[in-house]
């Protein structure tokens, strides 16, 4: 069961939120939880278990490091054992095979292994796990007794899959008490519509570009066709993560949580440290919190500073899957990150200022077909056809002229609107505007908000199911 199924829209959602609404706050909690793994069983029958695992296992260090926390020794000895156990279970689940394959390549081998499946979400529970558990090492929350508010804590549906990964102490106290308006409903339900437009009408009409280029021989492709793909796949992955977290977001306002921003424009960002500030947030904000900075950010030296970006950059290319094409996408980020860093890029001194926002899309749009192919090769050659394929023949002429459609064109247009703060600004400036009556105001985007869920509902009829980009990480 996904966000943008009809199982989902008109059945299980309404159902919780009615449901919800008429239970006393004592069982409020306890109800979410119960259909925060109905929801997860729903698609994941077996690996419920899993995950129950791992709160319980990580509910239980929490305990014991408070419980230890003047006797350092063993505090320390219950996080280690609980970081290797959840770095052990990501490593089974989701390396074991990739981990044996290489083997095999490099030495000549044939070790066999059997296929284990990948849990869905297993990368974004678990670092939440985590997290929560090294926060209550360092002091910076208190472990907590209540079982179920931890299960919740990792479970809470609307951002279990795909996150955006939650840090505990940002949640804790909306745990115990959280404040629930009809401003806050009316604002989450505006959030939740906005995020279901952005995948049903913008990232799943630009996939449908992407993967028709993607599937091409190379021989079929020249820069027109490659650039096509790229930037097709470059607004797919944005419109589809950002509306995940934009449904995640309003969703949890449904039931009174107030989750932090996971994107903030990353393509209006003018350096790619700046993209990172902007692009899937909650990531970017753990690997520097619970990775770069132990490991002794820029606190040891120019030399260990710049091992150290490698290291996190090489492995947040490996968290998004078990496949070279993310590890060097990865890599990419980080080389770049260090270019900017010694200076040997300086897009703060490029003139005008839109060349610094330009090479930030160059960098990135590049480094997401490789992101995107089945294999190196595939990335690396669609990469020397943006800027080599200058061949023109019938069959890419026809190509273009097929696929670029109207539709495909008004939703592209859209998207690159969309990727950019204007629509926001101009929202903004309507409802702060000093003749704007405010009751109007709402009644109009409250329309609006339903004649583009009408239209999403419309779309879900028509398509057949395409879920999230990040469902496989």
């Amino acid at each position: 069961m996904v966000f943008s199924s009809p199982i989902f829209l008109f059945i299980y959602l309404p159902f919780v939120f009615i449901v919800y609404k008429t239970l006393p706050s004592a069982l409020k909690n306890i109800f979410l939880t119960l259909v925060s793994l109905v929801f997860y069983a729903w698609g994941e029958p077996l690996f419920i278990l899993l995950m129950i695992v791992s709160v319980s296992i990580n509910y239980i260090m929490a305990r014991l490091i408070g419980d230890k926390n003047d006797a350092r020794p063993s505090a320390r000895t219950w996080l280690i054992i609980s970081i290797i156990f959840n770095i052990g279970m990501l490593f089974v689940f989701k390396y074991s095979n990739f981990f044996i394959d290489n083997i095999n390549g490099i030495f000549g081998t044939s070790l066999l292994i059997p296929v284990i499946r990948l849990p869905i979400g297993i990368s974004f529970y678990t670092f939440q796990a985590m997290s929560y558990v090294i926060d209550v090492y360092r002091g910076v929350t208190r472990p907590q007794k209540n079982f179920v508010y931890v299960l919740l804590y990792i479970s809470f549906f609307p951002q279990l899959i795909a996150g955006p990964i939650v840090i505990y102490s940002d949640i804790a106290l909306q745990i115990e008490k959280r404040t629930e308006t009809v401003e806050k409903t009316v604002a989450g339900l505006e959030r939740f519509t906005v995020g279901l437009a952005k995948k049903l009408l913008l990232a799943n009409t630009m996939g449908s570009v992407a993967d028709q280029v993607f599937g091409l021989l190379p021989s079929e492709v020249n820069i027109p066709v490659a650039w096509l793909g790229a930037v097709a796949y470059s607004l797919q992955i944005y419109f589809d993560f950002s509306g995940y977290s934009d449904m995640a977001i309003g969703m949890a306002k449904l039931f009174g949580f107030d989750l932090k921003e996971n994107f903030d424009y990353p393509y209006m960002a003018g350096s790619i440290k700046s993209f990172w500030r902007k692009w899937h947030i909650s990531l970017s904000t753990w690997f520097k919190e619970y990775l770069y900075i132990p490991l002794g950010g820029n606190r040891k030296g120019k030399l260990r500073t710049d091992i150290n970006l490698i290291v996190v950059f090489f492995l947040t290319g490996l968290w998004h899957g078990a496949q070279w094409t993310f590890v060097v996408w990865g890599f990419c980020h980080g080389l770049f990150i260090l270019l900017e860093k010694t200076g040997l890029i300086s897009p703060d001194k490029f003139k005008p200022k839109w060349l610094a926002n330009a090479y930030t899309l160059l960098v990135a749009v590049t480094a997401f077909v490789i992101f995107r192919a089945d294999t190196l090769s595939q990335g690396f050659g669609m990469i020397a056809k943006m800027f080599t394929g200058f061949e023109m023949t019938p069959a890419m002429q026809s190509f273009l002229q097929e696929t670029l459609t109207s539709p495909v064109i008004v939703f592209g247009i859209l998207a690159v609107i969309g990727s950019t703060s204007l629509p926001k600004t101009i929202y903004l400036r309507l409802r702060t505007h000093r003749n704007t009556n405010a009751i109007a105001f709402e009644a109009v985007s409250m329309a609006a908000t339903l004649m583009i869920l009408g239209l999403c509902i419309l779309t879900l009829a028509s398509q057949t199911y395409n879920p999230f980009i990040y469902f496989r990480f």
